[in-house]
């Protein structure tokens, strides 16, 4: 995304700007959606500020009531958004809508949290009174991402909203429908003005991000957009919350069973063609068990499942990739070509002989791709595991104690997986490293992150 002092932005004689979307698996329009003019950003803004006083001195209850209010809605309209879901971004409708109940649970979750969120008390001289009090911060512009869009969403609109923040969201431009939707549920379920919704493309949100009337932008998606974002907020005083573009690493250590493994694999690089934050982008496999994991790694990616990106545009950046991968030397033993037809499929790719200099191992490619470079030891692995600018996640398939608990020390991500590619308790909060972004996402941490901590200093006037 350019900076945002260099964009033109959507004006009052521009309002019948629209973007369109089309089925990634037929190439059919889905529909079209108006971009939010300048004129109502400013309203919309305007009102988000004065109804944040209101907001703050609801009761915590009463707050969490309309999450947990929110949260039957989505529930109920389930169906609806996961069919939207799928036909704006090929996500089969089963994954929708798991998104859905998981964004649910999410706004359970901080209904539950949110009323519990302390501060605390201090020990100073005996006729006073010393806190440490938490306030919401203000205005919270929101931009999520169209791969996982209701679940993502609700993470940071309910953790916001439960401490007393107004929100301001803008849901992708390419999931646009699915957000609208969601905007309305929650507009439903808040009073006016406390969260709203606007839709746009890159345009939007870098002039949301760069307006001084917001105090939080909290922003889900691409590592170059998150730094136009660190920028503008650098201007303008609002915090950053940045979850950014990760190139998650898998290490598959010798003595594992190299089918499992080949599986774990799969599941990590192809689930939702790989368009997952998450995803396993980069496989470094001990050259003892390369042979059989490889061999089932691509029976696994011949059997698996296709699945459409999200468009056109996506794809020509995935194969880009892989195309540029076999140009430097790498092997392609399985998938890597654009089949003919409407929508915008890509099949199940696996590379060997892939150097780290190679830009599929230095970039996320996104796709349903799984890169592959046989290595000598665990720690060679391990170390060029470590080797890369993002620090989002890695997982490491190991059958020694010692070399697991050396993984989660020394690999410089947020979360460190063992023996599972995905998974993990409720509650748990990702904390990303250098261009993977910064700042919690998810957990009771995200309340501190959506909050700003006063010291009080109280003590009687002389009498």
């Amino acid at each position: 995304m350019t900076g945002p002092r260099a964009v033109t932005f959507p004006t009052e004689d521009r309002a019948d700007e629209t973007i369109e979307i089309l089925d990634p698996a037929t190439g059919a329009t889905v529909g079209k959606v108006s971009m939010t003019s300048l004129a109502e950003i400013d309203q919309r803004m305007q009102l988000a500020s004065r109804a944040q006083s209101m907001w703050a001195r609801t009761p915590a209850a009463e707050r969490a009531a309309a999450l947990r209010a929110c949260a039957a809605l989505l529930r109920e309209r389930a169906d609806d958004l996961a069919e939207l879901n799928r036909r704006e971004t090929g996500r089969p409708r089963p994954e929708g809508k798991e998104g859905v109940s998981a964004g649910a649970s999410t706004l359970e979750q901080y209904a539950e949290l949110g009323p519990v969120h302390r501060g605390k008390s201090l020990q100073g001289d005996f006729d006073a009174t010393d806190l440490m009090v938490w306030e919401p911060r203000g205005v919270v512009v929101a931009l999520t991402p169209w791969n996982d869009p209701v679940a993502v969403s609700c993470g940071l609109l309910g953790a916001a909203l439960v401490t007393g923040n107004t929100v301001v969201h803008k849901p992708s431009e390419r999931a646009p429908h699915t957000g609208g939707l969601l905007g309305e549920l929650f507009t439903s379920a808040f009073p006016e003005g406390v969260v709203q919704t606007v839709q746009g493309d890159g345009r939007v949100g870098a002039l949301l991000a760069a307006r001084t009337d917001v105090d939080v932008v909290a922003h889900v998606g691409s590592t170059g957009t998150g730094r136009s974002i660190a920028k503008s907020v650098a201007a303008t005083g609002a915090k950053a919350l940045l979850e950014n573009g990760g190139n998650d690493a898998l290490v598959v250590d010798t003595g594992v069973d190299p089918v499992w493994a080949a599986g774990q694999a799969a599941l990590g690089a192809f689930a939702n063609a790989g368009q997952i934050c998450v995803s396993v982008e980069r496989i470094f496999v001990h050259r003892d068990v390369a042979e059989a994991f490889l061999a089932a790694l691509v029976a696994e990616a011949e059997s698996w499942r296709a699945a459409p990106l999200v468009d056109r545009r996506h794809r020509d950046g995935v194969h880009a990739h892989v195309r540029d991968a076999v140009r430097d030397g790498a092997d392609l033993l399985t998938g890597g070509t654009v089949p003919d037809g409407a929508g915008a499929w890509y099949p199940a790719t696996v590379l060997t002989r892939c150097e780290p200099t190679m830009r599929i191992m230095r970039e996320e490619t996104f796709g349903p791709v799984a890169p592959i470079r046989v290595v000598d030891t665990f720690d060679q692995g391990l170390a060029e595991a470590a080797n890369d600018d993002y620090g989002l996640a890695a997982t490491v398939l190991t059958p020694s104690i010692a070399n697991a608990q050396r993984a989660w020390r020394e690999l410089p991500v947020g979360t460190v997986k063992i023996n599972a590619v995905f998974g993990g308790a409720p509650g748990g909060a990702a904390h990303p490293r250098r261009a993977s972004g910064t700042g919690f996402g998810y957990g009771p941490e995200l309340l501190d992150e959506m909050t700003q901590t006063k010291v009080v200093h109280l003590r009687p006037a002389p009498s």
